[in-house]
């Protein structure tokens, strides 16, 4: 067997605010790497967005996470000064640096191994549609 590493990346339309799915784009990035063991690396280059792994059977879970987190992190806060681009600015940089804009996910089998209910999700932070970058970085062993 030999090392391999292979990088492909995505971009994403958000219509705003919300959870979004990619997993299947991060699958379609896995499959391409021929690597059948080993770790994909999934990163979002923006300071307002964030990548989390999360239940994908209940639309109702991405709803409750969110109004959760909008309790949490306020738009328009008090406590914020940056607010360049508007009330949700700060809100959607605390937001990201809260759940983080990268992800290392196991591959196996030439997949990635995601459990049952789990998929991989954009979290847009900002309440304006928004196009975001989504870098896959696959390393380990080949086919």
């Amino acid at each position: 067997m030999t090392m391999s590493c292979a990088q492909s990346a995505f971009e994403l339309r958000t219509p705003g605010r919300g959870l979004h799915d990619v997993t299947a784009q991060v699958r379609a990035a896995v499959r391409a790497s021929g690597v059948a063991t080993g770790l994909a690396h999934v990163f979002a280059a923006h300071t307002s967005c964030g990548l989390v792994v999360s239940e994908n059977a209940d639309p109702d879970v991405r709803v409750d996470l969110e109004r959760w987190l909008t309790r949490l992190v306020s738009d328009g806060d008090a406590l914020f000064a940056h607010d360049a681009e508007g009330p949700d600015d700060m809100a959607a940089h605390v937001r990201s640096v809260l759940t983080g804009v990268s992800l290392t996910l196991p591959v196996a089998d030439g997949t990635l191994a995601l459990g049952t209910w789990q998929g991989v999700f954009l979290w847009e932070h900002r309440t304006a549609p928004h196009r975001r970058a989504v870098r896959v970085t696959v390393t380990g062993e080949g086919a």
